[in-house]
């Protein structure tokens, strides 16, 4: 047998222990010399048992130190300190052990302090030259190591060099970072090599084969100008995840990703009052309608993850029912979760979910929300966005609900489509129910969610990977957009501070232009708008709007004790008119009569207009200019 196939036939862990133990024999002879040196008429001269002591007490204490459990590729401070540890606690049993044995009979004193000395050296040199040769074995000349340069020499960038150090696919040639303090400095070994500015002349000039922006806390406005520069260069570019990702455990500190649309059109994160929002839900029984959707499924995730006692989600879709209560299961096992497979039109079903349940916060987040698909779907539409909202609503006054939260949509506002129309409705019952029950009905409205089911981001992105066109429907045409997570934390804040027959709205900052993100979403796929992905531009559709708005008018929206959350006043309908419009509508549903039902909706809204793919041929479309009297 050859020595190589010897050689592997060994674990590499009892190789460790044989070099441990050989250097811990070589420490010992070598120290005895050294001192027999220093006097050369003495004669040199070994015990019988004396090295299998040696050997026996030192090998005992290394694995009492849990030395073993070190590995070499990693060797740091940590691992010579565990050496040192080892060493000195060795030389001291071992010195104890001898004087047992014989007395220390042919041991001098000195050879105890000589030998920790030595066996500290033999130890972790070859550890650490170990790592050194791993770390530095990189062909720089091989096409699969790449050459990066890192924006932001801040913490997120340094523990990011570091850990690329140790990645043989990654060479670090230096930083990019804006702070004066820091012109000429060196970080891990590597030079800062100018501003952000001179980012396409450095990465030119250094070689770089890819940009690692590691700006966790930038702003979406700093982020914004960063990558603009990385397109510049045409080089690839990612990222580290955002720090309210990381802290909410999202994402990893030093995680490597894509830049993705949210990166660019999040916005500054909202300051919440937490404490707050805690009192609302910690060990409340929580009922989310809806569970199953975007919205839905990130509000049981925060709601589980702020201490609420149980947690009910309803869901007329079986398979994301199943998902999300085997994920909440799976994150949240200490929680007493009710997965209900129902539609929250059932009267019977509801109520008896709620006299069973006995929820004390119910989040209403079930409804169609395709403005398209809705336009020519009015009865669905009413059934399911307006009626199912009463009959949940209904339902938790008579169960004595504290806190009853409507989820509604910036399309509320001066309606233009179907789906817009009967959110307002069904904020018009919540609002108005809240003067006559003991429950508090709160409305939050928001814009477009960032990646939600059916929302513009995910076609884009199928579009781009299909290549191409993406389309849009007019070059003007713009939305404000949020993401999941931050929707869902508004939603909760509302449910903390609303009194009652509130709607709330976030301050969205500035609409995006439709046109503006998709040419950006295929920048961040590496394409060319125009020229490797065309934009088509289709029409406006039937409901559409160029512009959303997150308040009406005679709203006369104010200021709240938050600085990015807005309160519109109430407008008050006669209970009794509102009433009977329903019902009648209710009765339309049951028949099938959309001519009386689109006249309910007429009554309820006057200032809504009806375009010609909501109704049928044979009705003249209703066209009004007077302000909507609700």
């Amino acid at each position: 047998m050859s020595l190589r196939k010897l050689v592997g036939l060994i674990h590499p862990r009892m190789a460790v222990i044989i070099h441990d133990l050989a250097v811990t024999a070589l420490a010992w002879w070598v120290a005895k010399l050294l001192r027999y040196a220093l006097r050369p008429d003495e004669i040199v001269s070994f015990q019988l048992l004396e090295f299998p002591i040696v050997l026996l007490v030192q090998g005992l204490i290394f694995r009492w130190t849990g030395l073993y459990k070190s590995v070499w590729r990693f060797a740091s401070l940590p691992d010579l300190w565990n050496i040192l540890r080892a060493v000195v606690i060795g030389s001291l049993a071992i010195g104890l052990s001898l004087f047992l044995y014989n007395r220390l009979d042919g041991v001098p004193r000195s050879v105890l302090l000589l030998y920790p000395a030595l066996l500290s050296l033999f130890l972790g040199g070859p550890r650490l030259t170990y790592r050194f040769w791993k770390d530095n074995r990189r062909d720089l000349h091989s096409p699969a190591v790449k050459r990066v340069l890192i924006i932001g020499a801040d913490r997120a960038g340094e523990v990011l060099s570091r850990d690329l150090h140790h990645d043989s696919r990654y060479i670090v040639v230096g930083f990019i970072d804006d702070r004066a303090g820091l012109r000429g400095a060196s970080i891990n070994g590597h030079p800062v090599l100018g501003r952000l500015e001179q980012l396409p002349e450095v990465a030119r000039e250094a070689a770089v084969d890819m940009l690692l922006i590691a700006l966790p806390a930038a702003s979406t406005v700093e982020m914004r100008r960063v990558v603009a520069l990385c397109d510049t260069t045409g080089l690839p570019y990612r990222t580290v995840p955002r720090l309210e990702d990381v802290v909410a455990g999202r994402a990893q500190f030093n995680q490597i990703k894509e830049v993705a649309i949210e990166d660019l059109l999040g916005r500054d994160t909202v300051q919440l009052d937490w404490e707050s929002i805690r009192q609302t839900l910690t060990g409340r029984h929580v009922l989310v309608t809806g569970g199953g959707g975007s919205i839905g499924s990130e509000l049981c995730r925060q709601v589980a993850r702020l201490g609420a006692q149980s947690l009910i989600v309803v869901e007329q879709s079986e398979y994301n029912l199943y998902r999300i209560a085997q994920e909440l299961r799976a994150d949240f096992p200490e929680l007493i979760l009710e997965a209900v497979l129902a539609n929250c039109g059932d009267p019977a079903a509801m109520r008896k979910l709620f006299i069973e349940a006995r929820p004390q916060v119910v989040f209403h987040a079930a409804a169609y929300k395709h403005v398209p698909m809705l336009q020519a779907q009015l009865r669905t539409a009413f059934r399911n966005n307006v009626l199912c909202t009463r009959t949940v609503a209904d339902m938790a006054c008579q169960a004595g609900v504290e806190c009853f939260v409507l989820i509604s949509t910036d399309k509320a506002v001066n309606p233009t489509s179907v789906m817009g129309a009967c959110k307002r409705v069904a904020e018009i019952y919540c609002q108005n129910l809240n003067a006559h029950a003991e429950t508090r009905f709160i409305t939050v409205r928001f814009g477009n969610v960032l990646d939600s089911a059916g929302s513009v981001v995910p076609l884009f992105r199928r579009q781009i990977r299909e290549g191409g066109p993406v389309t849009v429907t007019h070059p003007e045409v713009s939305r404000y957009f949020m993401t999941i997570p931050e929707s869902c934390q508004l939603i909760l804040q509302s449910a903390s501070i609303g009194v009652g027959g509130e709607i709330f709205a976030l301050d969205m900052g500035q609409p995006v232009k439709i046109r503006d993100l998709a040419e950006q979403m295929i920048h961040l796929a590496g394409k060319k708008p125009g020229s490797e992905i065309p934009i088509v531009y289709t029409g406006l559709r039937s409901g559409e709007k160029l512009f959303e708005e997150l308040f009406h008018p005679l709203e006369n929206y104010s200021a709240t004790e938050h600085a990015k959350i807005f309160l519109a006043q109430y407008r008050e309908v006669s209970w009794e008119l509102l009433q009977a419009m329903l019902n009648n509508a209710d009765e339309a549903v049951a028949a099938y009569n959309e001519d009386d039902l689109r006249r309910c909706v007429s009554s309820l809204l006057p200032s809504f207009r009806w375009s010609e793919e909501s109704q049928p041929d044979n009705v003249v479309s209703i066209r009004r200019t007077n302000p909507e009297s609700t």
